[in-house]
């Protein structure tokens, strides 16, 4: 009897989902090995120890803040808005993607997402733990957060639902917890086979404890595939709804700037353009160490370049519909914020978000960059800094002078706003780190969905 022919689905005309020669074996092997394995590279420590250093940092700043108060930040009059927002705008707008990986392309059944939809979920989960830092934080009394939800007490005292910040509260609450749901989900017959697979006793108990007694029976099964198909439904209006919510936080303001009916488009569009770029910037570092060409193949990264060059062309005409209607308007006030922001003491910062956003993309076009890593490994960092740089620039240029010439200032970020900033984003990296390490950074068992079934031959 001959060996099993190992194939893949490969579309005409396209590159395989997965490199030709793996079976079912080879794929859990391959996998399920960089968790499993009894020694932790070096490289891990050292990236986990840097990015441990800034959360520590973070922790510093924060406790500070804590004794303070936030004078010790940047924010003055009329710049009451600054880092905390910018920042938490910029990481809920990076976890759009991992949802929009996992839930819509899954409706869509784009079986490419296979490879980077574990990862990017959880770069969702991260990000937008990071993202809630700053909320909090913002509003100066850190410690009465559920004053903000409706619980009963006995003053009768409710939230203000008018308020954008409840808003925020409930819609980004609802996302984080549809999205570990499904994160979790996604991860059950996974974490079944390294419980399975694990030598030592303590990883065994606490995987099968996560594993909630799977066994990979016909009913599991099918009340697994009926519930992450509910999830993933559940997940695509949030996608959606979420960054439209930040959005209105501005867009319901009177501010020149702000109040715009383009918001919630453009805000989601950019959410899940920086999205794009951040898993870029994961998935290129991450296949090229542990040496996941096989599984996150040039296809992958091709089919990402497209989007991110996609949704690079609708911020660019958000960008061209804000300037028009600043002209269009006819309102003095508008005209000037744009006018302001080309021309003013923010204009740098202007002309850079211009170039990394609407520009610097414009590359993909060619498929020679789309197959370049180092071309789309500097493109997605360009991108990043764009779009931290664009929620800048909406924030400080709009309030820095408003209606009144006499109230005007200048906004400058102190060292405990860089410090907060780079503190989140060691905690970002150190809980992708300690991802990496202790569960499977691609979805075994969907991996294995997209080889067909082993063929005999006699």
């Amino acid at each position: 009897m001959k060996e099993p022919l190992k194939t893949v689905i490969v579309e005409p005309g396209k590159p395989p989902i997965i490199e030709p020669g793996h079976t079912f074996a080879s794929v859990t092997d391959k996998i399920s090995s960089v968790v499993l394995t009894r020694r932790t590279p070096r490289g891990w420590y050292l990236g986990f120890g840097v990015s441990f250093v800034l959360v520590m940092v973070l922790l510093y700043a924060l406790g500070k803040l804590m004794v303070v108060g936030t004078g010790i930040w940047g924010v003055n009059h009329p710049v009451g808005w600054g880092f905390a927002i910018i920042n938490f705008v910029w990481w809920i707008g990076i976890g759009h993607a991992g949802t929009l990986i996992s839930a819509i392309l899954l409706l869509l059944r784009q079986e490419w997402r296979t490879s980077i939809n574990r990862f990017a979920e959880a770069m969702t989960l991260f990000a937008v733990a990071c993202a809630g830092i700053f909320p909090l934080i913002h509003v100066g009394r850190p410690w009465l957060p559920y004053w903000l939800f409706p619980y009963p007490n006995t003053m009768g005292l409710w939230p203000q639902f008018r308020s954008p910040l409840v808003w925020d509260v409930f819609a980004v609450s609802t996302y984080a917890t549809v999205s570990l749901l499904f994160w979790f989900v996604g991860l059950i017959p996974d974490l079944a086979t390294l419980r399975d697979r694990s030598r030592r006793q303590l990883p065994r108990v606490i995987y099968g404890i996560l594993a909630m007694g799977w066994r990979g029976s016909a009913m599991h099964w099918h009340r697994y595939e009926m519930a992450y198909l509910l999830l993933a439904g559940l997940s695509t209006p949030l996608v959606l709804s979420v960054h439209t919510i930040v959005s209105l936080d501005f867009a319901v303001s009177i501010i020149p700037g702000w109040h715009a009916t383009i918001f919630p488009p453009y805000f989601v569009a950019g959410a899940i353009y920086a999205g794009f770029a951040m898993v870029l910037i994961l998935a290129i570092p991450i296949r090229a160490i542990y040496r996941l060409e096989d599984f996150i193949t040039l296809r992958h990264l091709d089919n990402m370049a497209k989007i991110i060059l996609v949704t690079g062309l609708i911020v660019a005409y958000g960008y061209m519909m804000e300037a028009f209607m600043g002209w269009y308007s006819a309102n003095p006030y508008e005209e000037y914020m744009v006018l302001n922001r080309m021309r003013g003491p923010y204009a740098p910062l202007y002309w850079a978000l211009i170039a990394c956003n609407a520009l610097a993309p414009q590359v993909f076009w060619l498929k020679r960059a789309r197959s370049s890593i180092p071309v789309l490994f500097i493109i997605a960092i360009i991108v990043s800094i764009g779009m931290w740089l664009e929620r800048f620039i909406i924030v400080v240029t709009s309030l820095h002078r408003d209606f009144l010439p006499s109230s005007w200032g200048m906004y400058y970020p102190t060292v405990w706003d860089w410090a907060t900033f780079l503190g989140t984003t060691g905690l970002f990296v150190s809980l992708i780190f300690l991802f990496v390490r202790f569960l499977p950074m691609i979805s075994i068992f969907e991996m294995r969905t997209i080889l067909p079934q082993a063929r005999v031959e006699e």
